[in-house]
């Protein structure tokens, strides 16, 4: 499978004014800040304004990915698919005031709980589209068998949730909320065992934030315009993916010269043992390559499915953090490759296939196969330690409960590289998200944070040590449902060079023993019982049940001096240290 994401390359008709590019590639991207910012502002869930897992970005009139802020990752490659798929859907019929709402992962989305908002932008005077701005948000609980929207059992899309294939959520200036209850509400619980949106107010609000947000973006458009002209506005929105694909094309040619080699391959493995292969292929005159994923498992019947434009983000996302270079991740990154995915594996799922996980746990070991493939950098935590909790939903009559669902990612280790050593603590890769924060969880959830620090000796030991996990333990103050969906459990990240592994991660459910549950014992101390749930859980938590996540560790590089690990600081450990480390993470990705 080819790489459909990117349109044939336009040539502008001058060379470029060095100061106008800088300066355009700063006014794409301030545009998408300012929507990120109205975003934040504007939304009210937990999973936006606080956890900021969001992505604003500025397109192409031909769907192409044009500017970002430094958002999600995983977002902002694959979003350019919902905005391709959309202009095919509609074919020129959209008009002034429509706003567009998807999540379909065969309509170019990631996973279910990450809708898009689209909106294309008409030019004043001739009324064509000259640009479209996009929002992606992650939705806490967008229905499905479990609250959060991230059920780690899940076999089908449609135990996930809602499945919005295209939805215009505005047309011409009328917002449709009866159609939004179909979607969100009404749909998804037909499913059996399934339910629809635990708190659609909520989540109608937030997806009223990103239209506003789509809506600044259009109103700084127009303005760069008034100021600039649009022939040459777009004319430098063309020089900016030139500029990233010359970029790209240089970084291989480099590759090629320094492996003494035009091919690269690597290959890891899911924790259910399911392979994913690269093979890479550089034209060392072109500054082209071929990434063939042949060899790869075929497709899971759990939920570690990825789409393709999933893995076109990681991807992208490994390209760009390669760049040692201050420019804006877009479509032109992508011109000089072209990616080859076999049908009918588990990352060219079939249609009906669960995908939450994929999204989230199968991206991150797209990336650490790609960086292991150049050779670049030890495995980060290979990890996003995916928790969800909540109540509410069908109960054991089929009756529709009102709830609320939580979600949040957890931190690790990200891997060390020639340079530098690995970073202690961090979202790694394609995250880049927020951990909920600790107040604002226990104000807001009926649940108590018992310990949330580093887990010390978990990263790899070697002469460039890898980033130490985490450890978060949460108490739960009432009954409630409560899922995990990670991955590293049963196979370390690995090291490079002589490096060591990363320590792996381990999820423990602390039972506290009742009379009821035929485990108390007066006569004996056992006051609570530790089972290990594995990496994939969910657990109908008591009152008073505790459930202790400790993240995987990131990998090493290069054989330790001596027998023991080099030291490091923690003295401000939730920092990047230096900014090589910080190329290798997701936290200075762009």
């Amino acid at each position: 499978m080819s790489n459909p994401a990117v349109s044939p390359a336009r040539t502008p008709r001058n060379a470029p004014d060095p100061i106008l590019l800088t300066l355009f590639a700063n006014r794409f991207m301030s545009v998408a800040e300012a929507m990120g910012r109205s975003l934040q502002q504007t939304s009210i869930s937990t999973n936006i304004k606080e956890r900021l897992d969001f992505s604003c970005a500025l397109f192409a009139p031909d769907g192409d990915l044009v500017a970002n802020a430094p958002f999600i990752p995983i977002h902002l490659g694959s979003m350019s698919f919902a905005v391709k798929y959309q202009m095919n859907l509609y074919k020129g019929s959209l008009k002034e005031g429509d706003v567009l709402m998807t999540n379909s992962p065969h309509a170019g989305g990631s996973h279910l709980p990450d809708i898009t908002i689209i909106t294309p932008v008409f030019d004043s005077k001739t009324k064509e589209i000259i640009f479209f701005t996009a929002s992606r948000g992650h939705h806490a609980d967008i229905g499905g068998i479990l609250p959060g929207s991230m059920p780690p059992t899940s076999v089908n899309i449609f135990e996930e949730g809602a499945e919005i294939v295209s939805f215009k959520i505005v047309d011409e200036g009328f917002f449709d909320r009866d159609g939004l209850i179909e979607y969100m509400v009404d749909r998804p619980s037909q499913y059996p065992g399934s339910s629809g949106c635990r708190n659609i107010r909520d989540v109608e609000s937030d997806l009223k934030a990103q239209i506003a947000a789509n809506h600044k973006g259009i109103q700084l458009i127009h303005a760069i315009v008034d100021d600039y002209g649009l022939e040459i506005v777009q004319e430098y929105m063309y020089h900016i993916r030139q500029n990233a694909e010359t970029s790209v094309r240089n970084l291989l040619k480099g590759v090629a010269r320094r492996a003494g080699s035009s091919i690269l391959s690597a290959i890891d493995y899911l924790d259910d043992g399911s392979p994913i292969a690269l093979k890479v292929e550089i034209d060392e005159a072109e500054g082209s390559a071929v990434l063939d994923f042949e060899g790869t498992g075929c497709e899971v019947r759990g939920n570690l499915n990825a789409p393709i434009s999933v893995v076109h983000s990681a991807v992208i996302y490994c390209m760009r953090a390669m760049l040692d270079l201050d420019i804006p991740l877009n479509a032109g990154c992508l011109v000089p490759l072209e990616i080859k995915i076999p049908r009918k594996s588990l990352l060219s799922p079939s249609r009906t296939a669960a995908v939450c996980g994929g999204n989230v746990l199968t991206s991150q070991r797209i990336v650490d196969v790609v960086l292991k493939a150049f050779h670049a950098a030890a495995a980060s935590q290979g990890c996003t330690n995916n928790l969800t909790f909540g109540a509410g939903g069908k109960d054991k009559d089929g009756k529709s409960i009102a709830g609320w669902g939580y979600y949040e990612t957890i931190a690790g280790g990200s891997g060390a590289g020639p340079t530098w050593h690995g970073t202690d603590g961090v979202h790694t890769h394609i995250t880049n998200t927020r951990i909920g924060d600790v107040e604002i969880l226990e104000r807001r959830y009926p649940v108590m944070i018992h310990q949330f620090g580093l887990r010390t000796g978990s990263g790899g030991a070697g002469k460039w040590h890898g980033g130490e996990g985490v450890i978060r333990t949460i108490e739960f103050l009432e009954p409630m449902q409560v899922s995990i969906l990670s991955e590293r459990r049963t196979r370390q990240p690995y090291g490079i060079e002589g490096g060591g592994p990363g320590a792996l991660g381990r999820n423990t459910w602390i039972k506290r023993c009742r009379k009821e549950d035929g485990d108390y014992d007066e006569a004996s101390d056992v006051h609570s019982r530790d089972i290990n749930i594995g990496g994939k859980a969910s657990v109908w938590m008591g009152k008073g049940d505790t459930l202790k996540i400790e993240t995987p560790g990131g990998g090493a590089w290069g054989a330790p001096e001596g027998t023991t690990k080099a030291p490091h600081s923690h003295v401000n450990a939730w920092e990047p240290r230096g900014s090589v480390a910080e190329r290798a993470s997701a936290q200075a990705a762009f």
